[in-house]
């Protein structure tokens, strides 16, 4: 029996966060492979409500991204072209040739602040020739949680280039000169600090195994055998017209702009709209297919049993209770709610997207928002992912 979803099951819900948590909203939930609902609501311009949302509307996936990167190197490794435990610098060689590498206390995300290295690393130094592959799925290298990249990568971005413009490789290439020399926070595999530098790294790893652009891996190696025809970088430059997409943040600070069918992500934005952990952009119903075929075992995603299992189970605890890239649902606040199973795994995303799978009912559910749209720190994406994935296993449980 298909199960339908309502789209009235969050009337109440969006009565209290839409537009104040966010102005637009995409949703796709899928049972047993079947889809249950797959909606949107809101303005995509919330001053003038001309575009209302659609199932078509495209989301900025920020950190959801890194599942496609990471998914397209799993696919990798189980064609045998790397090893899980191969060194970052079998592949990126370059990234071993300041050795040993210094330790600091890297940056706050939010403040661009330097912070201090931690007391117990005073005097210790990092080989990185010891940093492998897996380190880098599990956040456990070592290496900063963030650094202003897009700073030393060149000059502002203009907004959005026009269709079948060049992309601009020179700015990830200086972006790459400083990844590979950045000094590290802490020692490899000392604990767990979720990095988006290491995944930038193991984007720049994919694309060097695939032999062309990151952009062009993924499409390869997930987009295409899946037909996920949605997911994009820089949509504007690829000839998506920028009314389809949701605006995130107004940028008073870098860009100077509405950021609008750009990567909200400054490193992404900054390095060419191309990167291992952030960038794409995608409707909700794609990105549940993504997590139906990973469920499902697709032969479309040559990942096999063994190695799919292995990336969703615990293989660090600290931060995060991570498998090999997929985020697994821990404690009583999780942002999968209260009802999914523990077994659930999923990802989420800084600008209101996330992705959560729960094995036991067969359920995926993907929940895009632009919460970033009224600023950096707007209250209650929390609170609406915990409530709205309760209602749907509830929806789901009663049906």
């Amino acid at each position: 029996m298909t199960i339908r979803i309502q789209a009235t099951t969050f009337d109440s819900l969006l009565a209290e966060h839409l537009p104040r948590t966010f102005p637009a909203l995409g949703i796709c939930v899928i049972h047993r492979g079947e889809v249950a609902l797959e909606a949107g609501w809101g303005w995509l311009d919330p001053p003038t409500r001309q575009l209302p949302v659609t199932t078509e509307s495209l989301f900025d996936l920020a950190s959801v991204s890194k599942l496609l990167v990471e998914v397209s190197f799993l696919t990798l490794v189980e064609a045998g072209a790397v090893g899980m435990d191969d060194a970052l610098v079998a592949v990126i060689p370059e990234f071993g040739r300041i050795n040993p590498r210094a330790i600091d206390g890297g940056q706050d995300p939010h403040t661009r602040a330097f912070l201090p290295a931690e007391a117990r690393f005073d005097g210790v130094t990092v080989d990185p020739t010891t940093v492998t592959f897996k380190h880098l799925l599990t956040h456990s290298s070592g290496l900063a949680p963030w650094r202003s990249i897009y700073r030393l990568a060149g000059e502002n971005p203009p907004p959005p280039p026009q269709p079948t413009e060049p992309y601009d490789l020179a700015r990830w290439q200086r972006g790459l000169a400083a990844m590979v020399e950045f000094p590290f926070v802490g020692t490899v595999g000392d604990t767990v600090r979720y990095t988006d530098v290491g995944i930038m790294l193991l984007g720049e790893a994919v694309a060097r195994l695939f032999g062309g652009r990151l952009d062009q891996a993924v499409r390869a190696l997930v987009l295409q055998p899946l037909g996920l025809r949605s997911f994009t970088y820089n949509p504007i430059q690829n000839g998506i017209p920028r009314e389809r997409v949701a605006p995130t943040e107004l940028d008073n600070h870098w860009r100077m702009r509405r950021v609008w069918g750009e990567a909200h992500d400054e490193n992404a934005c900054g390095l060419g709209g191309i990167a291992g952990h952030a960038g794409l952009f995608a409707t909700a119903g794609d990105v549940a297919r993504f997590g139906q075929a990973w469920l499902s075992g697709d032969s479309r995603l040559p990942v096999g049993t063994a190695l799919r299992s292995l990336a969703t189970q615990e293989q660090v605890c600290g931060q995060f209770r991570l498998g090999l890239g997929w985020m697994l649902k821990a404690g009583r606040d999780s942002s999968a709610g209260d009802l999914y199973s523990q077994s659930a795994y999923g990802h989420t995303g800084f600008t209101g997207a996330s992705l959560w799978i729960d094995p036991e009912r067969q359920l995926v559910c993907a929940l895009l928002a632009n919460r970033v749209y009224h600023g950096r720190h707007p209250e209650g994406i929390h609170a609406f992912r915990r409530a709205a994935h309760d209602r749907i296993v509830t929806a789901i449980d009663r049906a």
